[in-house]
């Protein structure tokens, strides 16, 4: 249930050795879910592994974006009952506000805070943050077991965050697309105008927010 597709890269422990190594006791691994969307917060992920602490989950890990929604949740289940995470966000008003690029790391920022340790370094995916020891990887969700724990956790709160609004906003099947520009919520878009939640700095909502 758990496995990947034959091809994908598998994380691993490299970065977090590398810091650990440096002097680190404490290596946190951030990313965030929710950059495409057309509604709702970008939401990012905080997952702080510890020197000389191995968790059976780690061989399990990999990009959200390729588990399966199952061993999306059990895997959230196991890092949140064994290490130290944190998940927070970036409002749809905030991305409007300051971009998408800046509310993503606003958001990792967020997270990294929220943790209940200070990490000694961080592993990024991807994004430069302005913090001390911050290691900007790209694909390090499918890179470094630290950064693809914490796009798990993200990802698993964000989509929770969006059936919550498909009760709230009938009529967009948040539930069912998440918010993702899918063809059905484009056409969902296009007749209803858009929602409280949608991001009105976003083109395809944008063309359709002047004629409600």
């Amino acid at each position: 249930m758990r496995f990947v597709a034959p091809g994908n890269p598998t994380p691993t422990l490299k970065f977090e050795r590398e810091a650990w190594r440096a002097g680190a006791a404490w290596v946190a691994g951030v990313d965030e879910a929710g950059a495409g969307p057309l509604a709702g917060p970008v939401m990012a992920g905080a997952v702080a592994l510890e020197k000389g602490r191995r968790h059976r989950w780690y061989k399990w890990v990999n990009d959200s974006k390729i588990l399966s929604l199952r061993a999306r949740q059990e895997l959230a289940v196991e890092i949140r009952s064994s290490v130290p995470w944190a998940v927070a966000s970036a409002s749809h008003e905030e991305i409007d506000e300051i971009n998408i690029y800046q509310a993503r790391k606003l958001a990792m920022l967020r997270a990294i805070e929220a943790l209940s340790v200070t990490p000694d370094a961080i592993i990024s995916d991807a994004l430069p943050l302005p913090l001390a020891n911050v290691r900007a990887v790209i694909d390090g969700d499918a890179l470094s077991i630290a950064v693809g724990a914490a796009s798990i956790v993200a990802k698993v709160d964000r989509d929770a965050y969006m059936i919550a609004m498909c009760a709230k906003y009938p009529g967009y099947l948040f539930c069912k697309h998440k918010g993702y520009p899918t063809p059905e919520h484009r056409e969902l878009l296009r007749k209803r105008g858009p929602s409280p939640i949608h991001r009105k700095s976003y083109a395809p909502v944008a063309q359709f927010a002047l004629s409600i």
